[in-house]
């Protein structure tokens, strides 16, 4: 009976929906709630490792996960809702036979892997395309927040910016996505990999690509410690690299226990006209969370002990 209950668990099918829904921020929010506190914890707890070291990759840790939830809270709501509405009006965004296409013998569209795939390659792929101005902004986050945590004093106060999104409005916003979603080029993709772990692919590709980006920022950065800027990008660049590989090997662990899961899931729900986005929550929600609890819990360890090592063996 407890088993069945975490089935029906109303929390857990929120949470699902929400992965489905708005899968960018949902990644972004299971980042925000772990590197809050696991992760700071297992930075610190970091065994013979320079105390500078490790209060700077907390601090980028903190930096990084606010400013992502932040520009992902802000861009990621117009496009899941946009998203929505070609959901509720395929034919009014869609061309006839890209609605067939991606339909491709499925009872309806919104059930058809293909369709699943072109929606979340635009909802996911948000994360890709923010990547960059996020680890920009982590970048220069990282003295104030060195100052806040430890009462930092040695960089200049920058003048506040304000971002804003702006836009014409969720349809117009539908129209773009669906001449995309138009294109043979997204067609023939959702053809060859919806049935992969594209979920995983696109959240591994979206965190080399801001780790990259942040490699950079960090080694042009003049509010950065000269001293401390080497292990600093030694460690998000051995953070990224084994949270990856480890993700892609953990994933490949789970994958019969998450097939029981949603089977059982799916028995239990088999009336709830949610299942499939239930379903689709589970496989958004799987690799953000392997890739989130190896990331912010495990790699610090690892990484802020490596980034310090290399670090003392280029000093001397």
């Amino acid at each position: 009976m407890k088993v069945q209950a975490i089935y029906n668990n109303k929390i857990l099918k929120k949470g699902l929906e929400f992965a489905s829904d708005n899968s960018s921020l949902f990644v972004a929010t299971a980042s925000l709630a772990l590197s809050t506190v696991a992760r700071p914890i297992a930075i610190m707890a970091t065994p013979d490792t320079n105390i500078e070291n490790k209060k700077y990759a907390c601090a980028k840790s903190l930096a990084s996960s606010a400013v992502g939830y932040f520009l992902m809270l802000a861009a990621s709501s117009p496009v899941a809702k946009a998203v929505k509405n070609i959901d509720k009006r395929p034919y009014k965004y869609l061309k006839k036979s890209t609605v067939e296409n991606l339909k491709a013998g499925a009872n309806n569209l919104k059930s058809s892997g293909r369709y699943k795939f072109a929606t979340q390659l635009f909802k996911l792929g948000l994360g890709f395309l923010i990547a960059v101005p996020k680890s920009i902004m982590t970048c220069s986050l990282i003295p104030p927040f060195m100052s806040v945590l430890f009462n930092k004093k040695t960089y200049d106060e920058q003048k506040n910016k304000k971002i804003s999104f702006t836009g014409s409005g969720t349809k117009g916003l539908s129209k773009l996505i669906g001449k995309a979603m138009d294109t043979s080029f997204v067609q023939k993709m959702s053809e060859k990999f919806h049935n992969t772990n594209f979920e995983q692919h696109i959240i591994s590709l979206t965190d080399a690509a801001a780790t990259t980006a942040f490699i950079t920022q960090t080694a042009h950065s003049s509010k950065i410690e000269q001293s401390r800027k080497k292990a600093l990008m030694y460690n998000a660049a051995i953070s990224t690299g084994l949270c990856i590989a480890g993700g892609y090997a953990i994933n490949g662990m789970l994958n019969k226990p998450t097939e029981k899961f949603i089977k059982n899931f799916s028995e239990a729900n088999k009336n709830s006209p949610k299942l499939g986005k239930y379903i689709d929550g589970i496989k958004v929600a799987k690799p953000a969370l392997i890739l989130g609890g190896i990331y912010y819990i495990i790699i610090p360890l690892i990484s802020t002990f490596l980034a310090d090592r290399v670090d003392k063996k280029n000093i001397q």
